[in-house]
């Protein structure tokens, strides 16, 4: 899922009349763009950017403007351009873009030099060239902080709903402090404006347009409103029925110095649902700081309620408007609410059935489609827009985090967003939810657990379960009740870029590894997701995404993600739709459909967007499978279905998706599914089973009764602990496949000298891949964690462990190497082979393993969320393991480095020799693979004596063996045999029934699994 600019409202001013008389007279511009004339006592403009030439493109720390992008072909081309229409000068800035993900350009000062002073002026305004399209665009401005990268972002809006050039104006007190994404995680939260480090312009995506815009500067005179600022302490103040509440008023100054001037609040009890005299007592009155009075003094309204006779009634709300001079008014009407109460609904002894249907037969189209509404937290801003638009869901997509990013922030801004509903008829609280896809992964300080790759590289089911659970307290801890995992994707193709969040090739594997769910929610029949520990799970993407062909995306620069998946039937019901049967079974709340499209061999009917496909939806997952939850679409899904927007919403609906993720374009979703329904397109009934399937949800999750965050009992000492650490190294460790061991290389001994190299080694990063903090993940010192450098030297203390990242230092003295390479982190399309990534190594990397290789005996350890190329330096190699992405615990990798555990993980993916072989799976009839699938060697055990009469033996038993632990033990105890026969070599005669005795015995059928040991053993 992505991270895109978000939006604010907007207002757009004109030129000043000197100005536009002055192009006037040039010939350039026509009468009507004229605006009044500026006041007297307004400064002079100051120019930010002419567009002639006088501001190169370049990068900090220069002073430049300069391009970016969420792919390769997101970033916009921009040029400087004669044209004889321009409004000031010769030149105007022209740009052409067709963005999928997020793009735009910015203008940053220069780093090396003072930040500028923008605090004696209104605004910014500047020439834009519409073409009515009426598309909304994103202009940010950066205040304080080091630079134009490392400094606070406050946005508004414009819209271009004008032809030809006119000029915006932007006032300052317009712009809102940006909620979804801040550089250096937000500075005061201030908009100082003496500070200021440049601008950003974020361009509309999914058409393909152009743009011009010329003479960008501040205009006006300094509104006080910037200096002073009247606040509320809470948007809503909930009381029972008779309650009172008590609303908190505050001024606030801009540098925390007293107020200059009086500020006075005239307050008073007005409109809303509630009833004057039957429902509250009404209030008004006035408040006044005097000048002088000291930023953050507080008065206090208090609000009283009454008890009426009516027994049951829906929530009513009594809005206390204020009207303020000589500050800055509230940024919207706070609200007392009358808490509903006596409606079945509420009864918590009721069975959920009844609950969920007496509530549904309450609520208003309008409020049903709200429930199956999900937003951005940046796209709703301060969430005003959950209580107008009844939203039932909000999201925070990857990298989209509260400031600062700490438990305790998550908390309190979901705790703000669950007070939003409860301003709404039935205070149905929200459903928050997050990617946490190997840990709660947006977190700082949270455990970050193996991508699933590395999962089901372990085989171990018990700790996929453990791992789930760990990740299931931190997540709800921060009051997030759902969670978007686990992936079950069978990953088909190593060049896919989400192929680490797959537990593997095999279904047989990936049903294995779904104990996860368990972890997650607790038993199947949902009993314990009111729990503090619990969240609802997602299986996704429904169905085939890991299936699809290369060169097949439909999105940008994508060459595999978001592709065609063909298949036949039985082999889309044998791959791909094996693992949604046994999450169904396992009781997974939710279902998210992939972005891929699936094109069934035979049907007639060709490539179908998985959103829009009712025969899988409907008639697979709901009818066929049994499922009960409710299907949520991905992060803007249904918008890559042809046809308008509002076609878009019918077929996705009508197809069986029940809540529609449209993170910034929920109002237009919510708004299209009302009318689509008015006009007959979409059923009642399919919009009441959509919203009782959400509702039994939040019911079972136990939001009803507990919408915000517990703090007294919270679990959120729990995150990032000892504990929970523990078992992430646990999983790190069992996640290392050992390749190769020539000479037994390995385990290492703690009085070796170890010279340690290569770029992966001691970057944390790195080592914990995409999906970290932010959507892309990002190298570096990210996270709280261990390095597997660190940890190495925690493993060896006394010992030289020595580290050259680029095996620059002399190689002389040392008893063996450590090659630490790999991958750089990716998320979804981004990381597809082919766009920009490939499999090889890099030559760094490459020049690292040559250099120590060829001085000592070396072991080499690829951090990589997919194999790596690596056969053409096998040979100098005497140990290799894949490592995957381990996390935030390297101490899990120097264990089994070390020796303090053994190495047992196992492929979930076969090793290709070359690119030109993939796709390569266990089951090809043509399988020749540098590693098969189900490889991996094993350290501190020694395999049977016997030869083929132990593996005759161990046959014989397996065909008595019932229990899966013991069958599953007996073939282990086979695997050691043949792969001791091996002696590290592979081949091809033997990697084929090899890998496909894995997959019997994942399957359950261990005699098969024996059978093909034996075979592979006598090809040996």
């Amino acid at each position: 899922m992505r991270h895109v600019t978000p939006p604010h409202r907007n207002s757009r001013r004109r030129r000043a009349a000197l100005l536009a008389v002055s192009a006037l007279a040039a010939g350039l511009l026509p009468l009507t763009t004229a605006g009044p004339a500026a006041s007297a006592d307004d400064p002079a403009p100051v120019s930010v950017d002419r567009f002639e030439g006088e501001v190169p493109f370049a990068n900090q720390p220069a002073e430049g403007l300069f391009t970016w992008g969420g792919d390769s072909d997101d970033p916009p081309k921009l040029e400087l351009k004669e044209r004889t229409d321009a409004p000031e000068g010769a030149k105007v800035l022209e740009g052409s873009y067709d963005i999928s993900g997020y793009g735009g350009f910015s203008h940053d000062f220069a780093a090396d030099q003072p930040a500028h002073d923008w605090s004696a002026h209104r605004g910014i305004r500047f020439w834009w060239y519409g073409d009515d399209s009426g598309r909304k665009l994103t202009f940010e401005i950066k205040d304080g902080g080091a630079h134009g990268e490392a400094s606070e972002l406050w946005n508004t809006q414009f819209t271009d709903d004008f032809s030809g050039w006119k000029q915006v104006e932007l006032p300052f007190t317009q712009f809102a402090y940006r909620t979804d994404y801040q550089p250096v995680g937000g500075i005061d939260q201030v908009l100082g404006l003496d500070k200021m480090w440049g601008y950003a312009v974020t361009l509309p995506t999914g058409t393909k347009s152009q743009f011009a815009m010329d003479g960008v500067e501040l205009y006006g005179k300094a509104d006080p409103a910037l200096r002073a600022a009247v606040t509320t302490d809470a948007a809503v103040y909930p009381v029972k029925e008779g309650g009172s509440a008590k609303v908190k008023l505050s001024v606030t100054t801009t540098g925390n110095v007293p107020v200059a001037d009086d500020v006075t609040i005239a307050y008073a009890t007005e409109g809303g649902t509630a009833t004057a005299g039957k429902d509250y007592r009404p209030v008004s009155g006035k408040v006044t700081f005097p000048a002088g009075t000291a930023s953050g003094a507080t008065k206090t309204v208090t609000v009283a309620t009454t008890k009426d006779k009516d027994k049951a009634e829906n929530a009513e709300t009594i809005p206390l408007k204020l009207t303020v001079t000589g500050a800055k008014a509230p940024a919207e009407t706070p609200q007392v609410v009358v808490d509903a109460h006596g409606l079945p609904y509420l009864d918590a002894k009721l069975p959920i059935r009844k609950r969920v249907a007496d509530l549904v037969s309450r609520m208003s189209l309008a409020e049903k489609a709200g429930q199956m509404t999900q937003a951005e937290r940046g796209g709703v801003g301060a969430g005003g827009d959950v209580s107008s638009y009844d939203l039932g869901s909000l999201l925070s997509g990857g990298g989209s985090t509260p400031t600062p990013n700490t438990a305790a922030a998550w908390s309190k801004m979901i705790d703000g967003f669950q007070l939003r509903a409860q301003a709404t008829r039935f205070q149905i609280p929200l459903i928050y939810g997050v990617d946490a896809v190997h840990g709660h992964n947006n977190l700082a300080g949270a455990t970050i657990m193996p991508h699933n790759i590395g999962i089901g590289a372990t085989r171990d089911a018990a700790l996929a379960e453990r791992t789930g659970a760990v990740t299931a307290s931190e997540v709800r801890a921060t009051g997030v009740p759902w969670d978007f995992a686990p992936c079950l994707c069978v990953s088909r193709d190593e060049r896919w870029g989400r192929s680490y969040e797959s537990f593997g090739e095999d279904p047989a594997l990936v049903k294995k590894m779904e104990t996860m769910i368990q972890g997650f929610q607790g038993r199947a029949d949902g009993r314990d997701l009111d729990r503090d520990d619990k969240v609802l799970a997602t299986a996704k993407h429904f169905v085939g995404d890991g299936g699809t062909a290369y060169g097949s995306s439909t999105t940008g620069s994508y060459t595999v993600d978001q592709g065609v998946t063909t298949v036949t039937k039985q082999e889309l019901e044998a791959v791909h739709l094996a693992p949604f049967g046994d999450a169904v079974e396992r009781g997974v709340g939710t279902v998210m459909p992939s972005y891929s499209s699936l094109d069934v061999i035979g049907d007639g009917e060709g490539p179908v967007k998985m959103h829009a496909d009712a025969k899988m939806i409907n008639g697979e997952l709901k009818d066929k499978l049994g499922f009960e939850g409710f299907v949520i679409s991905d992060y803007n899904g249904i918008d890559q279905i042809p046809g308008d927007y509002k076609s878009d919403v019918r077929t996705s609906v009508n197809a069986g998706v029940d809540m529609v993720m449209a993170p910034y374009s929920y109002k237009e979703f919510r708004d299209d599914l009302v009318g689509e329904v008015e006009a007959g397109n979409v059923t009642t009934k399919r919009i009441d089973d959509a919203v009782s399937r959400i509702l039994t949800q939040k019911f079972k999750l136990g939001l009803f009764e507990h919408p915000y965050v517990d703090t007294a009992s919270s679990n959120a000492d729990r995150i990032g602990s000892a504990a929970h650490r523990a078992v992430a190294r646990q999983a790190a460790a069992e996640s290392q496949v050992l390749l190769k061991n020539s000479g037994n290389v390995l385990p290492l001994k703690k009085s070796q000298k170890v010279y340690v190299a290569g770029s992966n080694a001691d970057d944390i990063g790195n080592q914990a891949g995409g999906w970290t903090i932010t959507w892309q993940g990002s190298s570096g010192n990210i996270i709280d964690g261990t390095t597997i450098l660190q940890a190495m030297k925690k493993a060896a203390p006394g010992a030289t462990v020595s580290y050259s990242k680029d095996a620059s230092a002399s190689t002389d003295g040392y008893d063996v190497g450590v090659v630490v390479v790999g991958e750089t982190p990716y998320a979804e399309g981004v990381g597809d082979v082919g766009n920009g990534n490939d499999l090889e190594l890099t030559a760094a990397d490459k020049a690292a393993v040559d250099k120590v290789c060829g001085a000592m005996k070396c072991v080499v350890l690829t951090v990589s969320g997919r194999p790596q190329l690596i056969g053409d330096r096998l040979g100098e190699i005497d140990g290799l393991v894949a490592s995957w992405l381990p996390g935030t615990e390297g101490d899990g990798v120097a264990d089994v480095l070390y020796g303090r555990k053994a190495f047992t993980g196992q492929l979930p993916v076969t090793w290709p020799k070359s690119e030109s072989q993939l796709p390569i799976n266990v089951g090809d009839a043509s399988y020749d693979p540098q590693f098969p699938y189900g490889y991996g060697l094993t350290t501190l055990t020694k395999a049977p004596a016997g030869g083929e009469r132990a593996l005759q033996a161990l046959a014989r038993s397996a065909r008595h063996a019932h229990d899966a632990k013991a069958g599953q033990a007996l073939v282990a105890e086979a695997r050691l045999i043949v792969q001791a026969k091996a002696g590290g070599a592979v081949r091809q005669a033997w990697a084929k029934p090899f890998a496909d005795a894995d997959h019997l015995s994942l399957s359950g059928d261990y005699a098969g699994a024996l059978a093909k040991l034996i075979t592979a053993y006598k090809a040996t």
